[in-house]
């Protein structure tokens, strides 16, 4: 979700069963009574025109197998449930007031394990062995989870990165903090390649003069490098200039000027990184980890409002970009804005080294028509690990839950859809999926208001993707599947 000022606010272990070419074989005979619809393999869904306040509609191939609501003391409307990351038996769910510890060794039925009351949005979340990061991007006048709100004027406020202990699920311990210019609004760990550090890139905006620890221009990220086994001595190692000739300019009122990043999405194994800017989507280097570099650079000054989050597929060929139009917090998937705006675009990766280039495809939009009381856009989503194709879910607000593949990069399509009606039919609430990744065999899917959605997919153009099982997923952290 995108901030405004004031307040301001992913080594994969696979687990295969059958060899890569009796996958292609099976796939070719697969049984037809898994299939989905004639409506959905082409493409069309269909649409859910006037559900009534919390009625569920689907595509026959997408079901909700349970629903777990927000507890005390995360259930309050401003209490938004955010981001996710997933370790063995768990999910790891941000939330406005801190985060939560979910058991998910029984899909259909999870449970919380703990929840951690530490307020300070978003709380953009990751995971890795017995660390836990959690992003903090609003002002807080220290860096306790007892904070309160303190202007970020305020030279001794504090914005930054906090870092748990999990070791023990029932009871985290937060050991460490870090300080990072403008907050972190959202963060995406990369492995270090001695697989003795880990390293998060911190993305963070909307600078102001009058902001000591958030100077304009601003055209820098953060990075933050923790010793695996030294956590208590992470710190900030370096803050690259992404755009040492200015970010764009905007326009007012239609584009957002580039000040910084929203989010970046990591591909460490090829040593790719895509981010999403603001005005600005680009191809990063990231070879040497410290030292990111800008490759290629794109913008939409058409369609594209706010470049938010990036998806690469499985190949690393393709980068799916998403425009928050309207911050998360507007109507956008209805006739009046249309097709190409509030949507995915998917980019093409052609040539090699620093001679790579993003090429715009196509765009992608949900096919429904939402109500003026659903907020609506595209926002996150993770690759299903499909054999041989490029499909991925992805959470769309109030829009609900979408299936879609961009094989063809030209001709992008959604093969399933999940939804709730509106939280209101008077009033427009904020609302809905703000992140919908697939992990090993189960769509989960983290709800502002409703809590955690639990979600399953059965359909033969997907099916090898339930032969995938991964030990640990930051979604921000992509890594391949097998190679295919």
């Amino acid at each position: 979700m995108i901030r405004f000022p004031l307040p301001r606010r992913r080594q994969l272990k696979i687990v295969s069963v059958v060899a890569a070419g009796l996958l292609v074989a099976s796939v070719a005979t697969s049984p037809a009574g898994n299939a989905a619809p004639a409506t959905a393999a082409e493409g069309g869904t269909g649409t859910a025109p006037g559900l009534d306040v919390d009625e569920i509609s689907s595509s026959p191939n997408l079901r909700q197998v349970a629903n777990l609501p927000k507890q005390a003391p995360f259930d309050t409307t401003s209490a938004f449930g955010t981001d996710m990351a997933f370790q063995g038996r768990y999910a790891f769910v941000g939330n406005y007031n801190g985060f939560v510890v979910y058991d998910i060794g029984r899909p259909s039925a999870p449970k919380i394990v703990s929840q951690v009351l530490c307020p300070g949005s978003q709380n953009d979340i990751s995971v890795y062995g017995d660390l836990l990061f959690l992003s903090t991007d609003s002002s807080r006048n220290d860096d306790s989870c007892a904070s309160v709100s303190q202007p970020a004027s305020v030279k001794e406020s504090w914005e930054g990165i906090k870092v748990f202990d999990i070791s023990d699920k029932a009871n985290p311990r937060y050991i460490k903090s870090v300080e990072t210019a403008c907050g972190s609004h959202t963060h995406t760990l990369v492995p270090g390649k001695d697989r003795k550090t880990v390293y998060l890139y911190v993305s963070s905006y909307s600078p102001r003069a009058d902001f000591p620890d958030c100077q304009p221009p601003h055209d820098s990220i953060s990075i933050v490098k923790v010793p695996v086994k030294k956590p208590t001595e992470a710190a900030v190692v370096a803050t690259p200039n992404l755009f040492p000739d200015g970010g764009y300019e905007g326009i007012p009122g239609q584009t957002s000027a580039t000040s910084g990043c929203h989010d970046i999405t990591a591909y460490p194994t090829k040593d790719l990184a895509a981010g999403a800017c603001m005005g600005d989507g680009v191809l990063l280097d990231i070879r040497d980890r410290e030292a990111p570099r800008v490759i290629n650079r794109v913008r939409d000054t058409v369609n594209f409002a706010f470049w938010h989050s990036a998806t690469f597929n499985n190949a690393g060929t393709k980068v799916v970009f998403t425009d928050e139009l309207g911050g998360g917090g507007a109507a956008t998937c209805n006739e009046t804005v249309g097709p190409n705006r509030g949507a995915d675009a998917v980019y093409d990766i052609a040539g090699r080294g620093d001679a790579r280039k993003l090429t715009f495809r196509s765009y992608f939009k949900i096919p429904r028509t939402n109500a003026d009381t659903e907020n609506c856009v595209a926002h996150n989503g993770s690759l299903i690990p499909v054999l041989g194709r490029d499909v991925m879910v992805q959470a769309w607000y109030q829009g609900g839950v979408s299936v879609w593949d961009f094989t063809d990069s030209t001709r992008p399509k959604e093969i399933g859809f999940w939804e709730r009606g509106p939280l209101s039919d008077t009033q427009l609430t904020t609302g809905g999926a703000w992140s919908t990744y697939y992990y090993n065999g189960h769509i989960y899917s983290s709800d502002i208001q409703k809590g955690l959605d639990v979600l399953k997919l059965n359909d033969w153009r997907t099916w090898t993707a339930d032969l995938v099982r991964v030990p640990e997923l930051n979604v921000q952290t992509q890594a391949g599947y097998l190679s295919w």
